[in-house]
């Protein structure tokens, strides 16, 4: 993925996202509703992807499920992916190289950071929904819908 932007959390930074309390907590429905309104407002795509693996490396993990998912795909390479494996304790987000060019290295990192203040406060589904909004609100202003546009990658939660 050429000049994306990768973002990632490491487990100290993340606090304790044991799997099965991640798990209990996380409102996928909440996540879809909020992948839904995001993406009304721009031709971008979110996805959001819970793997249930030990990784070792969130970036990694998060670049190869970003490739299979076809989220290089989008006409204007706008698709962001909010990438969480709680049972490594880690956490990354990806935006492919229209997105990057629009916002930069900052604009990841601070997205990270917000990320972990709720996670270690064991809000989970907190943080994933800012991380959506906050992709949504980035992607609205640089790519709008287009007519023709539409939803072209599916707004459910990913888990493997």
């Amino acid at each position: 993925m050429a000049a994306a932007a990768l973002a990632a959390a490491e487990p100290e930074e993340v606090g304790d996202m044991k799997i099965n309390h991640f798990l209990k907590q996380l409102r996928d429905d909440d996540i879809v509703a909020a992948i839904r309104d995001a993406e009304k407002k721009t031709s971008g795509e979110i996805r959001v992807f819970i793997s249930h693996k030990k990784i070792v490396d969130a970036l990694a993990a998060a670049t190869k499920q970003f490739h299979r998912l076809a989220m290089t795909k989008t006409k204007h390479r706008n698709a962001v992916l909010i990438f969480v494996a709680p049972a490594a304790q880690q956490f990354a987000v990806i935006g492919d190289e229209g997105v990057h060019r629009q916002c930069g290295d900052a604009f990841w990192q601070s997205l990270t950071q917000e990320m972990s203040s709720h996670f270690k406060k064991s809000e989970f589904t907190q943080g994933i929904l800012h991380a959506v909004r906050k992709a949504g609100e980035l992607l609205a202003e640089y790519f709008p819908p287009e007519p023709d546009g539409g939803n072209k990658l599916p707004d459910g939660v990913v888990r493997d």
